[in-house]
């Protein structure tokens, strides 16, 4: 390995942990803002939930979710066939979500940041 090999993986490498530390910064200031639950089912939102609440919501006939004390978010019950939903676990962050595929429901943290929730680019 020549000596511009070694540099070139050098700033590469510097280039990614810079990356990471910036996305980790923003992702923390997105989640110091207020957050909530969004609850969609088929497109149309069903409601925005706080998440310092401890509540169990019914959505529709179909799936059950719970919002915990330290503001993590689960589906507990749906009744499609994979229970893939279910098992998916908690979310916690801005930007994660769980979804129901078979009912078309889906649980979304979003924040009231407005700024966290703008589009980047487009692309063509």
């Amino acid at each position: 390995m020549k000596k511009k090999d070694l540099f070139l993986i050098c700033i590469l490498l510097a280039a990614g942990m810079i990356g990471f530390v910036a996305f980790k910064g923003i992702q923390k200031s997105a989640a110091s803002d207020k957050q909530m639950l969004k609850i969609s089912v088929d497109g149309e939102v069903c409601g925005e939930y706080s998440l310092k609440d401890k509540q169990e919501i019914k959505i529709g006939d179909t799936n059950v979710c719970q919002i915990e004390e330290d503001g993590t978010v689960s589906m507990t019950e749906a009744d499609c066939p994979d229970q893939l939903c279910v098992k998916q676990g908690k979310i916690k962050a801005f930007g994660e979500s769980i979804i129901c595929l078979p009912n078309k429901v889906v649980l979304e943290i979003v924040t009231e940041n407005k700024k966290a929730e703008e589009i980047d680019s487009i692309v063509k």
